[in-house]
């Protein structure tokens, strides 16, 4: 059955998420948010970090809407390489195993069992989890691990790279500007994941202009098919309700789901991923 004659019978859109997961029609993507969940840096520690080892004033960011970028820029450019900045990221951009292993969100995740998880973060949260919870994976990376990688597993998609391949990382401004015609490796194969699933957004603030232009990418596609009509449902889930973000997904084909009461609770992703569980059990059911 596809999304449109589901919606036309009146499924609800968690209903149609949960469905399309059980079918593993359904790829997930994650965003910092999660890692963040378990006690991830932020973004400021980096941002601290870079100017701290540049031995530059804040003042030089304001302004500057992704300011890591284009310090990780300068800091190319000032130290001719990136292998400091690398061995710094590995050693302070992770969490303990026991936090993972207590996380409720990652253990919802790996019980989901999407056929693909592709994640803009650096970290191995998803890959800790998917061991501590004795679940086999593929980490791709590059071109060789697509090769690689075994067919009947989860593919963990490290989609701005990976500290085990310093040539993967996307970081600088340099790197994502290169990223923005969508024809590198992983791109190519986000895009034939994608096109045939139901993707669900989670842990992304919309005002990243990086996962703007992603969702944008999978609505022109879809566009310029000739079978807009027929694209599965795709969903981001954010912690509250925005009207002029909701107008803009809804543009781009894709549902804005948020907690149940507009609840702003720190789990409610939590939450919203346990539900989606127990509605699959239902349809198992």
């Amino acid at each position: 059955m596809d999304g449109s004659v589901e919606r036309k019978q009146g499924f609800s859109s968690k209903d149609l998420l949960a469905g399309a997961i059980k079918r593993r029609q359904a790829i997930l993507f994650v965003g910092a948010g999660v890692s963040m969940a378990v006690g991830l840096p932020s973004w400021k520690t980096l941002v601290d970090h870079l100017l701290k080892e540049l031995q530059l004033g804040p003042e030089v960011i304001d302004g500057m809407n992704d300011g890591y970028q284009m310090l990780a820029e300068f800091y190319r450019l000032k130290q001719g390489g990136m292998g400091p900045l690398r061995s710094w990221l590995d050693r302070n951009w992770k969490v303990a195993t026991d936090k993972v292993s207590q996380s409720e969100l990652h253990k919802l995740i790996v019980e989901l069992d999407f056929p693909a998880i592709y994640t803009t973060n650096y970290d191995r949260n998803l890959e800790t989890a998917f061991e501590i919870h004795h679940k086999p994976y593929a980490k791709i990376a590059n071109a060789k691990h697509i090769a690689d990688a075994a067919q009947d597993v989860t593919h963990i998609v490290k989609y701005h790279g990976d500290f085990d391949d310093d040539a993967s990382l996307v970081l600088t401004e340099t790197d994502f500007l290169d990223r923005l015609s969508f024809d590198a490796p992983l791109d190519i194969k986000f895009r034939a994941d994608a096109l045939g699933r139901t993707i669900l957004f989670i842990g992304y603030s919309m005002s990243d202009p990086n996962i703007r232009l992603l969702l944008h990418s999978i609505w022109q596609t879809w566009e310029k098919s000739g079978h807009r009509g027929h694209r599965p449902p795709s969903f981001v889930f954010m912690p509250s309700s925005n009207p002029v973000q909701e107008a803009i997904l809804a543009h781009w084909g894709i549902t804005l789901l948020t907690p149940e009461g507009g609840s702003c609770r720190g789990d409610a992703l939590t939450t919203f991923l346990a539900d989606i569980r127990t509605r699959i059990h239902e349809l198992d059911g």
